[in-house]
């Protein structure tokens, strides 16, 4: 079902129901007043003891009346047919009634009142009592009203088949206006969609919605082109950094296959650094892909302790910084974050491993945690204030540094972690240690608690 069919529809069926329910409604008004003035006038006859007398052979125009006695019996005789609402009524079974009759093709309006016995009534020849109970019978004619009232019924057929087509009109001329804009909108998008251009935009419009859905396709451009220039990026920055170590391994085989012109210490110092060649490659592997998994890792979200993650991160940094006899002392107190739990050990992780790695021998690292705030400081060489703003970029790797092992990419998960968990992430320099201090601030449930 089409959108345009579905606003034609939705038109014609309001309008449906608007027509339908005022034909109904004037119908049911016009047919009740008749009604309502056939009975007035029937109660006002039977209320008033001069407008009838029994025998009596003059008729009002259209009305009658007659005494119906309990035998069956009508005084005068006429053509009006009793049955057994009659009868119960004349032998003082049931009350007054008030209904519509047929009978000689005619359409009738009767009121059926019951008299007890010894009744006086007004006879011919004076005043007369009946000595059995009866019924006083008022009859009148409402053919004419019934066939005003199927006219009137005809007639508000026709205006609401009249007022239908004409919301089918009105539907199409409306949907062809309203769906134009929306039309005009769908033909760019699908121009963008062709030619695969995500730098176009299309313009805004104005404040209604489908300027809101403008802006929103806009907004979602920029996104994927923003996404489009990162994968692009990563993609460069990959092949620039495999480039190197891949190098390297192909001069170090081609120099294994003179294995036999090599002695011992050179063939052992060979495959040592190929070693430690295949070692960077799988580490730079497991980073792009760590890195590739952006803001929407899998995994269970989950309450996690922090201080326990970061005492698990500091147990497996300390296996490492023995080798450089470097002492890591850990201060943390509880505190809550909601998140994944080996992405939240990846970050810290990454942190203390570079601290490690730039920490001179016999040196010292501190990690705090409290609050959702986690601190890791060392007494390396810290990093330059010039150089603070590009630590957290994939592949950026300061001068000092680029004699080391490393992807230049540890950093960049670090702040991708952190902005997974709403968190941030920055860099200055210890006042106590005078190396570099990293400081991720994650929002805890307490503070989730406080804003509900």
């Amino acid at each position: 079902m089409t959108f345009r069919f579905r606003v034609i529809s939705a038109t014609v069926g309001v309008a449906a129901i608007a027509v339908v329910l005022a034909s109904l409604a004037s119908f049911l008004t016009t047919r009740d007043a008749l009604m309502r003035s056939v009975d007035v006038s029937l109660i006002q006859a039977a209320q008033s003891p001069t407008s009838h007398t029994v025998g009596d052979e003059s008729r009002v125009t259209g009305a009658y009346f007659e005494l119906v006695l309990a035998n069956g019996t009508t005084i005068p005789t006429s053509n009006v047919p009793v049955d057994a609402t009659i009868l119960a009524t004349a032998r003082g079974h049931a009350g007054q009634t008030l209904r519509t009759v047929t009978f000689g093709g005619e359409s009738y309006r009767e009121l059926v009142v019951p008299l007890p016995a010894k009744s006086v009534v007004i006879c011919q020849t004076g005043p007369c009592t009946i000595s059995t109970t009866s019924a006083e019978l008022f009859v009148v004619n409402i053919s004419g009203q019934i066939g005003e009232l199927r006219h009137l019924a005809s007639t508000l057929l026709a205006v609401a088949a009249g007022g239908l087509l004409l919301a089918l009109v009105l539907g199409l001329l409306i949907a062809r206006a309203a769906l134009r804009p929306l039309e005009a909108v769908t033909n760019e998008i699908e121009e963008v969609a062709e030619t695969s251009d995500t730098s176009r935009r299309i313009d805004e419009g104005g404040s209604d919605e489908l300027g809101r859905l403008r802006r929103v396709f806009n907004r979602l451009m920029s996104s994927v082109q923003s996404s489009e220039n990162l994968q692009r990026q990563l993609v460069a920055d990959a092949s620039h950094e495999l480039r190197t170590p891949l190098t390297s391994l192909r001069t170090n085989a081609q120099v294994l296959s003179r294995a036999s012109e090599l002695g011992a210490d050179d063939l052992r110092q060979l495959t040592g650094d190929m070693v430690t060649q295949v070692d960077e490659l799988a580490a730079l592997v497991t980073d792009l892909g760590e890195l590739s998994r952006g803001n929407r890792s899998e995994g269970r979200v989950e309450q996690l302790r922090l201080d326990e993650c970061v005492d698990e991160c500091v147990d497996t940094a300390r296996t490492y910084a023995r080798i450089k006899n470097i002492t890591i002392d850990a201060e943390v107190t509880e505190s809550l974050v909601t998140g994944r739990r080996d992405r939240l050990v990846r970050a810290i992780s990454n942190l203390l491993t570079n601290a490690v790695k730039f920490t001179p021998n016999d040196g010292r690292i501190v990690v705090r945690s409290n609050d959702g705030v986690v601190t890791v400081s060392d007494t390396g060489p810290g990093i330059a204030t010039h150089e603070r703003h590009h630590v957290f970029d994939r592949f950026w790797r300061s001068a000092s540094a680029r004699s080391l092992p490393g992807s230049g990419l540890g950093l960049s998960i670090v702040a991708q972690v952190v902005d997974e968990f709403r968190g941030t992430v920055r860099v200055d320099q210890d006042p106590e240690l005078g190396g570099a201090r990293f400081t991720i601030v994650l929002p805890t449930d307490d503070d989730a608690d406080d804003d509900d």
